[in-house]
């Protein structure tokens, strides 16, 4: 599906097709196209090209309310005047459903939530976390076939998204009801989808496990995107050393990449390596020269942030009871000899060039 605002392409020919009972996470920065890819998928904004199918049915001209799905919104959308129950059973309501049978769905959808002994009261008595799984009580009564969520962990602190997030990746997976999520928290996505989609700009870059998307990203903007702190990124040149291997020169040092790795661009020229900080380490012998900037003391790890000569940056992540260098100290930095640590991408495309 495409969608233009003018001569805006807010997605751009997204094409993905989500088996049924999957969780997919869309994930993006701020302004990619993923709220928009949600809400065209609920029918709030109409598709400019393509078709939406759900449940083997195109519903490109179907209401909002007759798609059969729920969305739960960042705000979470309560009705300030009602209570907890008539909070959740307004969509049973809407439908024109019997009393008691209404009853009979509210009192499990509260119960499956934690919600029980909070019936009667207004969502302005509630905390945040509490007004969340009301949200998500309402969106499940109505037994939909597609959960559509709309980050609805952003308004929440540090400490309830962790239980809250728990709770909805359980509760997907209690009910098997097909969940498009939007988030740009990776760490939201890497813990809850079963599989990402990760965004910029409207274009789709990549779409895969979270194991997958975070060991072969296929591109530079999937490697840095991903990961606390991503993925360090050393412009470089293809090179072949003395012996015949294949050398990746970047500024500082230059690192061999074994042989058991297959590289499709050999021809000496313009690549990125890629490594992940947590594959570095401080290392007196280490091929990679550059000059200490910042020391993060993280509790449990310790982020040491350096300059090579060129300027750019490299994140070495390692345990907090390892040596700490001082700021402008120079170090010598190396990789884990894992094959998997390194990854070379394309400097003019960024895409990736070698797999395992």
């Amino acid at each position: 599906m495409t969608k233009r605002f003018g001569d805006t392409v807010a997605v751009n020919a997204l094409t993905l097709e989500i088996p049924d009972g999957e969780l997919l996470v869309l994930l993006g920065s701020s302004g990619c196209g993923k709220t928009t890819a949600l809400r065209l998928v609920a029918g709030l904004e109409e598709v400019s090209e393509g078709a939406i199918s759900i449940g083997g049915r195109v519903v490109n001209e179907v209401d909002p309310k007759d798609r059969d799905v729920a969305m739960v919104f960042q705000s979470y959308a309560l009705y300030p005047h009602l209570t907890v129950a008539r909070n959740i059973e307004f969509p049973l309501r809407q439908r024109g459903m019997a009393k008691e049978a209404r009853a009979t769905k509210v009192k499990e959808a509260a119960t499956t939530l934690g919600l029980d002994t909070m019936l009667n009261r207004k969502p302005s008595q509630l905390s945040g976390g509490q007004r969340q799984r009301v949200a998500l009580a309402r969106a499940i009564v109505r037994e939909p076939q597609v959960f559509l969520m709309d980050e609805p962990l952003s308004n929440l602190d540090a400490a309830l998204r962790v239980q809250t997030r728990a709770d909805i990746v359980a509760l997907q997976d209690r009910l098997s009801t097909t969940t498009l999520y939007v988030t740009h928290d990776q760490v939201e996505a890497m813990t809850m989808g079963d599989r990402i989609a990760v965004m910029s700009q409207g274009l789709l870059q990549q779409v895969a496990t979270p194991e997958d998307l975070y060991a072969r990203p296929a591109n530079t903007f999937v490697a840095g995107f991903l990961g606390s702190p991503g993925m360090n990124l050393l412009p470089g040149k293809v090179t072949q050393g003395s012996g015949g291997e294949a050398l990746v020169e970047v500024s500082g040092g230059a690192f061999p990449f074994p042989s058991t790795l297959r590289v499709s661009a050999l021809d000496p020229g313009e690549v990125i390596l890629g490594i992940r900080p947590e594959s570095l380490r401080l290392d007196p012998e280490g091929p990679l020269r550059a000059d200490v900037t910042i020391v993060e003391l993280l509790g449990a790890e310790t982020h040491v942030i350096c300059r090579t000569p060129d300027g750019t940056r490299v994140i070495v992540r390692q345990g907090a009871q390892a040596a700490k260098p001082a700021p402008n100290d120079p170090v010598r930095i190396s990789v884990d000899p894992d094959p998997s640590a390194l990854h070379l991408f394309d400097a003019t495309t960024t895409q990736r060039l070698i797999a395992p």
